[in-house]
């Protein structure tokens, strides 16, 4: 059986992602309100039924936003640290709220979810490994290096979500100032393109055949610069860049060796213009 995965959007402005099977799903972050969410959603003919829980990665706005709207109308089920939850000040009710453990594995209907820590400026982040029927997706963002947890990780996956936040040349000639360059470059910021480019030639595995870079900077990268960058490594890794702007199509990844190809669920009109609505 096959997962199927979207971003429903990646970026300073909101971040959301959707990885699920033909009777589940989960939503890692909900950055983006839950009108926005819905709507977005019933464009790739998804339904939020069928989402079991969200996991929240860390307590910054971007990831944050739709939660508590989300969680009250379809009773969905938060995990989230102690942590996280005193730094975010999130209104979720009480019973929705489930405390998680590094590396402890929760089970969301028949997907299991993997959380493990990582290194960003937040009081308890992680990143997570969404996992069915042997096939594991990763999503792996707002990372300030590629820690020893991320080396362990990533070539696990199937299909994974990899932060190319800043071009590091952009980011240097650019007018934010020196404190903010900093925050962004430092091991507790954000990963570069080139940071994400060796982790993706040095330790993706065979068996990878769709990668989604995310959380791109509106302002210190490209999605054209950094399409073109991975595309040069890809071999038979279909790759995607995620936008700040709109969802990506719906991708079904399934075990296979073979070339990567790429399936939605149903016919999505954005897909054909993905690049052009980049900004």
């Amino acid at each position: 059986m096959s997962l199927f995965v979207t971003s429903l959007n990646s970026g300073s402005n909101g971040n959301c992602y959707y990885i699920g099977n033909d009777t589940e799903a989960v939503l890692i972050d909900a950055g983006i309100s839950c009108r926005e969410t819905e709507r977005r959603m019933k464009r790739l003919g998804l339904s939020l039924s069928l989402v079991k829980a969200i996991f929240v990665s860390h307590e910054h706005i971007d990831h944050i936003t739709g939660i508590p709207a989300l969680s009250k109308k379809y009773q969905l089920p938060v995990y989230i640290t102690e942590a996280t939850l005193k730094n975010s000040n999130i209104p979720v009710q009480n019973h929705l709220i489930k405390n998680f453990q590094p590396d402890k594995t929760i089970m969301a209907g028949r997907l299991s979810v993997k959380p493990f820590p990582k290194s960003h400026d937040a009081a308890d982040p992680y990143s997570f490994v969404i996992s069915f029927n042997k096939l594991n997706i990763g999503v792996f963002t707002d990372i300030g290096y590629a820690c020893r947890n991320m080396k362990k990780y990533f070539p696990q996956c199937h299909a994974a979500f990899l932060e190319a936040n800043y071009c590091e040349n952009m980011l240097a000639k650019g007018n934010y100032p020196a404190h903010l360059k900093k925050r962004i470059s430092s091991n507790k910021g954000h990963l570069s393109n080139t940071q994400a480019l060796d982790l993706f030639i040095k330790h993706r595995g065979a068996h990878l055949s769709h990668i989604f870079l995310s959380h791109l900077s509106k302002n210190n990268n490209s999605p054209d610069l950094v399409q073109q960058l991975f595309n040069q490594h890809a071999g038979t890794t279909q790759v995607i860049v995620a936008s700040r702007y709109h969802e990506t199509p719906v991708f079904q990844i399934d075990d296979n060796k073979v070339p990567a190809i790429v399936k939605t669920r149903k016919n999505n009109p954005s897909a054909t213009r993905q690049l052009s609505l980049f900004q």
